[in-house]
């Protein structure tokens, strides 16, 4: 068996590990990359191998950092089959047109603006045909991606069908990651402990962090609503269409009550969309999600499809809460919500999942606050927020129970998907726990295994 690394490594984004038995090849999750606009740009249109000459794909989970490369692939020329649960699938295909339609209108604004001849990454076609190309497949089912492998699915508890990766081959056992998910997480049920890997493929967002207790962060999500609320202000929310949107509308569910009556908005089509999978999907829920009704609706909450009611929310007044993707401020809806009310000292902004480097909500969140919308200038003035307990990331002590549950037969560990401080602390704990070879690699390093 032969690994290499096309993507997430010593870095966050565009997860694409690369597995070879035997010739044929199977590529582990297809993510775009998000951060520097110029590197982005190479690097989603260039991904290090020929696409046509892989046989499969196997999608852990939807997100975009680790699927939304896939109609990319596709328009290069890969036509096998993207092997991913139900759940996954149902989210990829709505998530990836979403995707196309950003990647057009963004080159679209840029063509208009800066007289260039751009062409987006992918169109809402080559969307549509990644889509066609999905095959689910229930969790702990096996299935052969390429001949003499046979792989299973997981629950990773992550997001809604999300997935540890398991490949059996060539007497072997491979276990990969995707993204770990947490034991405390609202709606979604616990990772599933796996053990006896030979070889591990690791994320590592947060290899060098403990989160706050669940109830810390809820009761802190309470103290920002009432104080925020308290002075007339709105609380921006940029979030992930996929997974913390959810998460959010559960929690804030739980805070009717104990919290003014203010109203919360959700401007994403999108996440209306996938909101409706989550739905369809209740064998994804740990028990006592529904009790007590819809977990994703409460008499305060609203969703936004349209773009009249999203600019009905420029002049709202009173206190509210806007929750809009994208999560870190890199397009979408949250843009046109900080130039509007980012201005305002009475307003919040409020960040609640990781802000990978160079992205516009990291740089914000280290102080940045005269930024341009689609080449209109504003100041923020508005207070600069985190909340890091609403993470749905396995946090350090979660990866090291991860990592001791295949520590008596683990021969390899690959620590990807996290920036170089948090994988290099992780992958040095793994060394002084296990015998394992402990390698954080670098973009196109290639390792036999």
């Amino acid at each position: 068996m032969r690994l290499a690394f096309h993507g997430a490594a010593r870095g966050v984004t565009g997860s694409r590990h690369l597995l070879e038995v035997r010739g044929r090849r199977v590529l582990l999750d297809c993510g775009l990359v998000q951060g520097r606009r110029d590197e982005s740009f190479h690097r989603n249109r260039n991904f290090g191998f020929d696409p046509r000459s892989l046989d499969a794909v196997v999608l852990s989970h939807a997100h975009i950092d680790h699927s939304g490369a896939l109609p990319a692939l596709v328009k290069a020329g890969f036509s096998g089959t993207v092997w991913a649960t139900g759940a996954t699938a149902d989210l990829a295909e709505i998530m990836l047109l979403d995707s196309a339609a950003i990647q057009e209108r963004d080159v679209e604004f840029v063509n208009k603006h800066q007289g260039k001849q751009l062409q987006p990454l992918y169109t809402v076609e080559d969307a549509r045909a990644a889509g066609r190309l999905l095959k689910s497949v229930p969790y702990g089912q096996g299935f052969e991606p390429i001949p003499g492998a046979i792989a299973s699915f997981h629950d990773a508890g992550h997001m809604l069908g999300s997935s540890l990766v398991r490949v059996e081959a060539e007497g072997k056992r491979l276990v990969f990651s995707g993204d770990l998910g947490r034991a405390v997480l609202p709606i979604l049920r616990s990772p599933e402990l796996l053990s006896d890997a030979h070889t591990l493929i690791l994320e590592s967002t947060y290899g060098n962090r403990v989160h706050p207790p669940e109830e810390d962060e809820e009761r802190e999500l309470e103290s920002i609503i009432r104080r925020v609320a308290g002075r007339q202000g709105k609380i921006l929310i940029p979030a992930f269409a996929v997974g913390r949107t959810q998460h959010l509308t559960y929690r804030l569910k739980r805070l009717q009550g104990r919290v003014p009556d203010v109203p919360v908005f959700v401007d994403s089509p999108l996440a209306a969309d996938v909101t409706d999978v989550y739905r369809r999907h209740p064998e994804c829920h740990e028990p006592g999600t529904w009790t007590g009704g819809d977990p994703f609706g409460f008499g305060m909450l609203r969703y936004c499809r349209t773009a009249e009611e999203s600019k009905r929310l420029n002049d709202l007044d009173g206190p509210a809460i806007i929750i809009a993707a994208s999560g870190m401020c890199e397009h979408g809806r949250i843009l046109h919500h900080l130039y509007h009310h980012g201005p305002s000292s009475r307003n919040a902004i409020l960040f609640v999942g990781y802000q990978a480097e160079h992205t516009l909500g990291r740089r914000i969140l280290e102080g940045l606050r005269d930024i341009r919308v689609h080449g209109r200038p504003t100041t923020l003035r508005s207070e600069v927020l985190k909340l890091d307990g609403l993470s749905a990331h396995a946090d350090r002590p979660g990866l090291e129970e991860f990592v001791r549950a295949h520590a008596r037969t683990l021969r390899n560990a690959f620590v990807v998907h996290g920036e170089v401080e948090p994988a290099e602390a992780l992958a040095g704990w793994i060394r002084e726990a296990t015998t394992a070879r402990t390698v954080v690699p670098a973009l196109g390093e290639i390792a036999e295994v």
